[in-house]
């Protein structure tokens, strides 16, 4: 180093010496860490230099395929808590598979939504977020990394208080984005999507207030409309699921589509369940459908006393005095 640059970094203020030193200090112990994806801006783009992926790059070895195939069976079959052993017996061999590790965190998040323990459900989602973390550090572009770290931030939400909550639902806003924006095939990733804006669109007026104060301002892409876009999306790809068409009855509803709301039930109705999760889900649909169609049936009955009301001649009253 020349005498005279030495001499100019000599004079630099001593904030600006602690400010390098910092971040010297916080690239050099935070980088290696899993979870390190939770700290990065919003606004800021994932690093491209990350660590060596070429084990999760190659051929799998047959007993590793053979586990993945019978993992993906046992999805298939509804069997998720041995599905996610079978991912889990890979990762020992393999920790940097990509595939298991994003299927891993979803399988835990789909775990621990069925328990009603707070503590088991904490235990299954902080898992998910892990694997999600980890699948994220390889492909931090991947929809499917992306989708499962989103789905276990969603889920971890509804176990926080208010401003851990609304800090949870600002940081997955690129994560649910880049997960349709990448695998445009997912349903559930459209399904996550029109949740979260739909959620954010409805903040009230305390949480918009501490977003503004706190987290820089309410997230944006909240939007009613585009929400029940998202789950429509969802439905067209993935036809035959309940949740989904549940999910787009309730904002038909909230939002006042009345009509599209009951086509969605009925055609709900038409779906046979398949697991009991199913058939909770199908239960609450028909349960929704008649208190609709009563106030269908009401409403079409004001129109038609309207319509009769003013199709008859307006009646002008005689005057009975006649002038002279």
């Amino acid at each position: 180093m020349s005498s005279l640059l030495w001499l100019r970094l000599c004079v630099l203020p001593a904030c600006t010496w602690v400010r390098w030193l910092t971040l010297a200090f916080l690239c050099g112990t935070m980088a290696p860490l899993p979870a390190a994806a939770q700290f990065r801006n919003r606004t800021r783009k994932p690093a491209t230099a990350r660590p060596p992926v070429a084990a999760a790059l190659t051929a799998d070895p047959p007993a590793v395929l053979q586990k993945l195939v019978q993992a993906s069976t046992l999805v298939n079959q509804f069997k998720d808590s041995e599905a996610l052993a079978v991912y889990q017996e890979v990762l020992k061999t393999n920790p940097t598979h990509y595939l298991a590790l994003w299927q891993a965190a979803v399988l835990s998040v789909k775990i621990g939504a069925r328990y009603s323990d707070e503590t088991r459900k904490a235990a299954y989602f902080d898992a998910g977020r892990q694997y999600g973390d980890r699948a994220l550090l390889l492909r931090p572009e991947g929809g499917e990394s992306n989708f499962a770290v989103a789905l276990a931030l969603f889920n971890q939400a509804t176990l926080y208080k208010a401003g851990a909550r609304l800090k949870a639902f600002d940081d997955l806003r690129s994560h649910v984005y880049l997960a349709t924006q990448n695998r445009p095939d997912l349903p559930q990733a459209w399904q996550l999507l029109g949740r979260w804006q739909y959620r954010v669109a409805h903040y009230n007026l305390l949480e918009r207030v501490y977003s503004n104060l706190v987290l820089g301002g309410v997230p944006s892409g909240g939007d009613s409309r585009k929400a029940m876009e998202a789950l429509e999306k969802a439905r067209s790809l993935a036809p035959t699921n309940l949740q989904f068409c549940y999910d787009l009855a309730r904002m038909y509803q909230y939002q006042g589509r009345r009509r599209l709301a009951i086509q969605t039930l009925r055609d709900a109705e038409k779906i046979s369940p398949i697991t009991s999760e199913d058939l909770v889900i199908s239960r609450l649909c028909r349960q929704m459908l008649p208190p609709l169609l009563r106030a269908d049936a009401q409403r079409q009955k004001r129109l038609t006393s309207l319509e009769r009301k003013n199709a008859d001649p307006d009646k002008v009253p005689v005057n009975s005095s006649v002038s002279k």
